[in-house]
């Protein structure tokens, strides 16, 4: 037997095997320029991504969670088929951001009218990323759907308040990057509404029943609230009168700008005589001094020489009712006494 020396074969196995270590170490420095292409892929990835996808979502969000509050808007200069509209606002972000969004065209639409159509269009100026900032836009603004603008001043009129949203498409710069972002801007807002007119009042201190020139035998001075933020420039405007139902003349009230808060208008009428006697000798209206309920509805609104519908047709949307004083003024200034008919 000879005593040469023969390896098991696990240690023929071990001898032969190499080393793991080495051989990922050697694969690395003969690939290294895959890897390197690999990761500057994946930087360039990455860096698209921010950019074409990131940035906008992020400016997008910025603009959505701002909010746009309307301190006024006046409606002057008003013509038959334009006006001149100015908004001052202000516009909220959580944080200020180093970003500008462009000068767009935005429309305004009532948000609680189905389909949403555009009855306004707005300028709205270049502004910046600032936590607070004052937007002001004044503009001639020509009327292309009366229908609309009618319906807006209706029910603007008649409710306690409505929603109105305002809405564009514009693009947005972020500091430091050329490219520009398209983003969508768009708010809705709650004005308060003229309810009607509720609460208009004739002190009967003001009312006068002397006939003039021109005959009109009814005169006084109207208070009218306006509790919008909304100031209106009607001109003449002339209603059709009603009293228990019956058409009894016509009513004027001159000069009217209804601005926000009270208002006080000269007004006159030439009212049937004979429909009037007869309601104050009507109960409850006889006991009550002669204060009777008179039903005003819109019928035309002049200003300047040119009609306006687009006030007119919300102005004769509803009926108004205000209580007259008429029996304190026949008693005070012409010595009438009221009885109260069997």
């Amino acid at each position: 037997m000879s005593d040469e020396y023969k390896p098991t074969v696990s240690e023929r196995e071990t001898e032969v095997q190499p080393r793991k270590g080495g051989k990922v170490k050697r694969h690395c420095l003969r690939f290294w320029w895959a890897y390197l292409i690999a990761f500057v892929c994946i930087v360039i990835l990455v860096v698209c991504l921010i950019i074409f996808v990131g940035v906008p979502k992020i400016a997008q969000n910025k603009v959505n969670d701002a909010t746009l509050e309307i301190d006024s808007i006046v409606a002057s200069n008003t013509q038959s088929d334009n006006f001149t509209m100015s908004i001052n606002s202000t516009i909220r972000l959580s944080s200020s951001t180093s970003a500008t969004i462009d000068a767009f065209e935005g429309v305004m639409y009532l948000e609680d009218y189905l389909p949403h159509e555009p009855f306004l269009s707005l300028a709205f100026p270049q502004t910046t990323g600032d936590s607070f900032q004052v937007v002001n836009i004044s503009q001639f603004t020509p009327i292309t759907d009366m229908e609309g603008m009618t319906r807006f001043n209706t029910w603007l009129l008649l409710n306690d308040s409505i929603r109105v949203t305002v809405e564009g498409d514009t693009n947005i710069h972020v500091k430091g990057l050329s490219r520009a972002y398209p983003i969508n801007f768009k708010k809705t807002v709650t004005l308060k509404g003229l309810q009607n007119f509720n609460g208009t009042t004739l002190p009967y201190s003001n009312v006068s029943l002397t006939a003039d020139e021109n005959g009109d035998n009814f005169h006084a001075i109207t208070t009218v609230p306006n509790r919008s933020v909304v100031t209106f420039e009607l001109g003449n405007v002339s209603f059709t009168s009603y009293l228990l139902g019956q058409e009894v003349g016509t009513t004027y009230m001159d000069n009217m700008v209804l601005r926000p808060g009270l208002n006080n208008f000269t007004t006159h009428a030439n009212i049937s005589q004979s429909a009037v006697l007869n309601a104050l000798q009507m109960k409850p209206y006889c006991d009550q001094g002669g204060l009777l309920p008179f039903q005003l509805t819109g019928k035309d609104v002049v200003n300047n020489g040119q009609h306006l519908p687009y006030y007119a047709h919300a102005l004769g949307a509803a009926n108004q009712t205000i209580d007259i004083p008429i029996g304190f003024d026949l008693k005070r200034d012409h010595g009438i006494a009221l009885n109260c008919k069997a």
